[in-house]
């Protein structure tokens, strides 16, 4: 069995706000909830943090639609969490210092995203974009790609599912 995709933030804050808005599109959330449902997508804690400090109409839905377990624990992921530290601190010739300290914070997702995909084998999706040469910013798939982490989009997570809405 393959291992669940898993969902980076910006997957339900692009959707929500600007691709697929609850009143338009309500066959995608229902979808999501279906694959949640069927544990063929997961998130993990940090990502829940991250969509419920807003206190919206999204929010709400992660909490009303999502299975209990959806978003995993990230706790046993520190060996895996510190082999990225050490490839970031390594491109510190690349990256600006704020560049690896905004990655690295502790209550952003992406790093952790990364570290229990290294863990699990999980294609992550997200609506990052690569930028191999960005100073100012880490992007996700630059990260994910030292550690053979594949980044796809939502498109390509429903083609890979065979899902239509």
């Amino acid at each position: 069995m393959i291992a669940p995709f898993l969902l980076d933030s910006n997957f339900f804050i692009e959707a929500y706000r600007t691709s697929y808005p609850f009143d338009v599109v309500p066959s995608f959330w229902m979808k999501v909830k279906e694959l949640a449902e069927q544990r063929k997508i997961i998130s993990i804690d940090k990502v829940k943090k991250e969509l419920l400090q807003n206190k919206d109409e999204l929010s709400d839905w992660i909490i009303d639609n999502l299975p209990e377990d959806f978003f995993k624990d990230t706790s046993s992921e520190m060996t895996n969490y510190a082999t990225l530290i050490g490839w970031v601190y390594s491109k510190s010739d690349q990256y600006s210092p704020t560049a690896i300290s905004e990655f690295l914070d502790a209550d952003e997702a992406d790093a952790w995203l990364i570290a229990f995909a290294m863990t699990y084998g999980n294609q992550i999706v997200t609506h990052e974009v690569s930028k191999p040469n960005s100073k100012s910013r880490v992007m996700l798939p630059d990260a994910a790609n030292p550690f053979n982490i594949i980044c796809i989009k939502t498109i390509d997570l429903f083609r890979a599912l065979g899902v239509k809405i």
